[in-house]
């Protein structure tokens, strides 16, 4: 059985990465994992799904009978350590995320977790963009 897992935030390129995932389950068949963490555990970091949305998200693949499972780590280091130590432990066949335009100096001071997850990554990695 195929393991898609999806690093997911809660942003328009979040639901992306979620919406690409689902569409291949559903067509290939397989089993969908959802990743979702603050900086360092931190629950009030913009990256971190509130319980709201994480449960709706949830409740909306249960609806579509997609087979998945829900990760939201208290005490990550950082969202992409999340990302590859849970790809890693669920032995994922693909890893989805969702990739926001940065400039080149943003990528520079701010770093990357897109970047860190393509770079460190022991299976194939697809970038989503959010729709235009």
């Amino acid at each position: 059985m195929t393991t898609i897992l999806v690093g997911y935030v809660p942003t328009p390129e979040g639901v992306a990465a979620v919406d690409y995932a689902v569409a291949a389950v559903k067509r290939d068949g397989g089993r969908l994992v959802l990743v979702n963490s603050g900086v360092r555990g931190s629950d009030a970091h913009p990256s971190f799904a509130p319980a709201a949305d994480w449960d709706g998200l949830a409740a909306k693949l249960t609806a579509d009978g997609v087979d998945h499972e829900m990760r939201q780590p208290a005490l990550a280091q950082s969202p992409a350590e999340e990302i590859l130590a849970a790809a890693a432990d669920v032995s994922a066949d693909l890893i989805v995320i969702g990739l926001r335009r940065r400039s080149p100096v943003g990528k520079l001071f701010l770093g990357s977790a897109s970047q860190q997850v393509l770079l460190d990554a022991n299976c194939p990695v697809v970038a989503v963009k959010r729709p235009e």
